[in-house]
């Protein structure tokens, strides 16, 4: 999404003030998403005022976004922690005359245009399905795929999960699925050994994101049996896990700078009274150890490291 002249003169000429509160801002994704936002921000003038870190806490969350509606700031871009819990602090936002975006999901309850403006969003989806095309050559007939996610009720890796289950279905059916959870990141390498114990016939697991993947593959480095392993988000950590061509297979990526740029070009176009759609999306890329190099520059809008 793109500012017309008039449209970016205009949000200039507003020298908005912005908040970004995230989930997490340890991850690369985290790092490209702020990039994205805080960039596009300064090219129209605007200025980023604090980024609150919620450490998975929606709590935390809830109490930032209370603070911040009395804050002397013009909008908030927030990823929400689930469906509930921070529902009050997101809805605080747009009643104090605050122009609000969402980052991946949108709390129920909350009505697009009234409690918030847009959500900006991978096709997470979509990238549940390219994360079972990358798995699905890596088990035998009639076999075995292991899903590790996320304990917490979180919109977009339960969206992955939906896909992934429903493209085997189609194109697999004659595999079976099993899964275990992990409520916190670190926790994911235990899960990864649960799962082994309970199925000793898995050929391959999907994890929902690339930080607990990183996790899994410590496991495997520790002693854990050794197995095909498919992930989404290509932080350069993992990019550097499928150069090595170890257990990582593929990768679903999302473009976070991408989705960041659009997020705060929303958040202008609503401060100068022009609302944006209220669904942004953009679509994941395929990723494997042979065109890493050209997805990694897609993704990061910066040469791939050797």
């Amino acid at each position: 999404m793109i500012l017309s002249d008039a449209e970016a003169e205009q949000a200039r000429a507003g020298r908005f003030a912005a908040a970004i509160v995230l989930h997490t801002t340890t991850s690369d994704w985290s790092r490209q998403e702020l990039a994205g936002i805080v960039a596009t921000l300064g090219r129209h003038g605007a200025t980023v005022s604090e980024i609150v870190d919620c450490g998975f806490d929606k709590a935390k969350q809830n109490r930032e976004l209370l603070r911040l509606a009395h804050e002397p700031i013009q909008a908030v871009i927030s990823l929400p922690l689930g469906s509930s819990g921070a529902v009050e602090g997101h809805r605080a936002i747009m009643r104090s005359g605050k122009v609000l975006v969402l980052l991946d999901n949108a709390p129920s309850g909350l009505r697009p245009g009234v409690d918030y403006l847009a959500v900006c969003s991978a096709d997470n989806f979509g990238l549940g399905a390219i994360a079972a095309e990358l798995t699905s050559p890596y088990v035998t007939d009639e076999g075995v795929a292991g899903i590790i996610n996320y304990e917490a009720d979180f919109f977009a890796t339960n969206e992955r999960e939906i896909a992934f289950r429903k493209w085997m279905t189609a194109e697999r059916p004659d595999v079976t699925l099993v899964r275990e959870r992990f409520a916190k990141v670190d926790d994911a390498g235990e899960a990864y050994r649960r799962i082994l114990t309970e199925n000793d016939d898995l050929d391959c697991v999907f994890v929902v994101w690339d930080v607990p993947a990183l996790k899994v593959l410590s496991a495997i480095r520790e002693g854990a049996k050794a197995l095909p392993i498919v992930t989404v988000d290509l932080g350069n950590e993992i990019a550097a896990e499928l150069r090595s061509g170890g257990m990582l297979k593929g990768i679903a990526a999302q473009r976070p700078y991408d989705q960041g740029a659009a997020a705060a070009s929303a958040a202008l176009l609503g401060l100068i009274g022009r609302p944006p759609p209220a669904w942004i999306t953009s679509t994941g890329l395929k990723v494997t150890r042979e065109n890493l190099r050209e997805c990694y520059e897609a993704v990061w809008h910066a040469p791939a490291p050797p």
